[in-house]
């Protein structure tokens, strides 16, 4: 049996799963010190289930924490930037469009440096061991421990990131670094964004994930903590602790996941709805289908793996701003509307007319429709049926507006609609052959946590003139596979789930940037240095 554990701004969730049941779900309040709530809502589980803890095989929590920390400039640390491209690389210096807050809070020490490598893999210049040398001093002296490493095309070829990082580690040993090809893809200005933010979030992490196992040790439980990370897949405790930036979208690939879990569909669009927002994504092979584009992240431009969402400003606490005596009139002219975009949140259970307030919200109109009953319907404030009919609506419309942003196609699609404010979606809209309401739909985070697999992600450049195409996705899919199996996957679960080629024109033969994803269900043991969440990306043969 596995739990998972969803922590959110406003609750924290918890399931229990055994095999593919969901035995008990819970909805605890977040706690300031995150852990308190995480043990109400495990203590919940346990009391519903009279399970011991000794029967817990895994629990994985899921947590908005760092998403939060960046976006509110708050918990951050100083950074050292060491960025081996010069003198190329120096036209757009490191923090260039950050918001100035957020790179004041930061930027720390900027060193370029000479190094990194063309896209052809020859040297843009050697790297210079006494100015790294000279920069790592620098940072001790000045007291700044989390120093992030980028080079150019270090995907390509890491060697100078390692160099440089073998000698920052020789003259201050009590460095935390963050190399860049562990975590963002080629582009050099997005993949260095990622890593600043990463060596930012460092102390956090240590004291967020200590926070987690302090949870789980008072509560006796000695099963394995692992988290989940962007892509629905998991990382040990160990690795998110050095690379939290690969848990920063968590929450909505956590949903999807447990959407795809709970309804049995593994091609579907998700709708999301919270107290604020409705996230949209889509689910490709069982998995969140991953952005193309660079990901902002709190006024950040980033490429690491996010999944595809489109946020839509509309949950069960978004306010509706109308006069409320004109609510009263058949004429739906003689009533002007507005739905949001603000909301409530976790005030709609105080300040909604469902609960005794006086705004007026999504989820009131909800259930003066008929979609849900919830709170004291006897408060709410009369309404004709045309206005109520008008409102829902408009809703309806930016639902479709926001699944035909995210279909690639003109055909309807299933629709899994999960959330607790799912009760917005209705039965019908335009674009969906079917709408789905799974059980346990509202906790659709938590479980997602709760069922993650194992992955592996290997991105290689290969010349399809020199090496077969068969061959070559044959040996790059048989590496990926070894790779979930080594990390603690179960070999006969193991499964390719994603597989891009890109043709890169601007390089001789017909070489081809091929990406591919391999997951696996969790066995028995799981490896702290989780080597499968690491980008391998192979130089290009010459």
């Amino acid at each position: 049996m596995r739990i998972g554990v969803d922590v959110g701004g406003t609750n924290t969730d918890a399931v229990l799963v055994d095999g593919a049941t969901v035995v008990a779900s819970t909805k605890q309040p977040t706690s300031a010190d995150i852990s308190s709530g995480i043990t109400s809502a495990v203590v919940a589980i346990l009391e519903q289930t009279n399970i011991q803890t000794d029967s817990i095989g895994s629990i994985t929590i899921g947590t908005t924490h760092f998403t939060n920390a960046l976006v509110q400039s708050t918990e951050l640390d100083q950074v050292g930037i060491i960025r081996l491209a010069s003198p190329s690389g120096e036209a757009l210096p490191p923090l260039t469009g950050w918001p100035s807050s957020l790179a004041s809070r930061i930027g720390g020490n900027t060193f370029l440096l000479p190094g990194g490598y063309e896209v052809d893999g020859r040297e843009i210049s050697a790297l210079d061991e006494r100015l790294v040398r000279d920069a790592a001093q620098v940072c001790q002296q000045s007291s700044i421990k989390n120093i992030a490493i980028s080079s150019a095309f270090a995907p390509l070829n890491a060697s100078m990131e390692m160099r440089a990082a073998e000698i920052v580690k020789q003259e201050f040993p009590q460095a935390t670094l963050s190399l860049s090809h562990l975590i963002g893809r080629i582009g050099l200005i997005e993949r260095e964004n990622s890593t600043i933010i990463n060596a930012a979030l460092s102390s956090l992490a240590e004291r967020v994930i200590a926070s987690f196992q302090s949870a789980l040790k008072d509560l006796r439980i000695a099963a394995p903590l692992y988290i989940s990370q962007n892509d629905g897949t998991l990382i040990s405790a160990a690795y998110a602790a050095q690379y939290p930036v690969m848990t920063i979208g968590s929450g909505p690939t956590n949903s999807m996941r447990g959407a795809a879990f709970l309804s049995g569909l593994r091609n579907a669009v998700v709708m999301d709805v919270g107290g604020t927002t409705c996230d949209i994504g889509v689910l490709v092979n069982g998995y969140p289908r991953e952005s193309s584009l660079s990901a902002n992240i709190g006024g950040v431009r980033t490429n690491f793996r996010t999944p595809d969402i489109y946020a839509l400003g509309l949950g069960g606490g978004t306010r509706i701003h109308a006069d409320v005596p004109a609510l009263r009139s058949s004429d739906v002219s003689e009533c002007t509307f507005e739905i949001g975009p603000d909301s409530l949140g976790y005030k709609i259970s105080r300040e909604s007319y469902l609960f005794g307030g006086s705004t007026l919200t999504a989820s009131d109109v909800a259930v003066r429709a008929g979609f849900a009953k919830f709170g004291d319907s006897s408060q709410l404030p009369p309404m004709s049926e045309e206005v109520v009919t008008a409102i829902i609506a408009k809703m309806r419309t930016m639902l479709e507006d926001g699944l035909d942003r995210m279909k690639t196609s003109i055909d309807d699609v299933p629709l899994v609609a999960v959330g607790g404010g799912s009760i917005l979606i209705g039965d019908q809209l335009r674009g969906c052959s079917s709408i789905v309401r799974p059980p346990h739909a509202s906790v659709a985070n938590a479980v997602g946590a709760a069922i993650g697999q194992i992955g592996s992600h290997i991105e290689q450049l290969v010349d399809y003139d020199q090496i077969p195409r068969d061959i070559a996705l044959d040996h790059l899919k048989q590496r990926a596979s070894e790779r979930v199996i080594s990390a603690g996957g179960r070999a006969e679960t193991v499964e390719i789930v994603e597989v891009e080629e890109v043709l890169l024109s601007y390089l001789p033969g017909r070489s081809t940037q091929v990406r591919l994803k391999a997951v696996g269900d969790l066995g028995s043991s799981f490896s702290d240095s989780s080597p499968t969440q690491e980008l391998e990306v192979i130089r290009h043969a010459n």
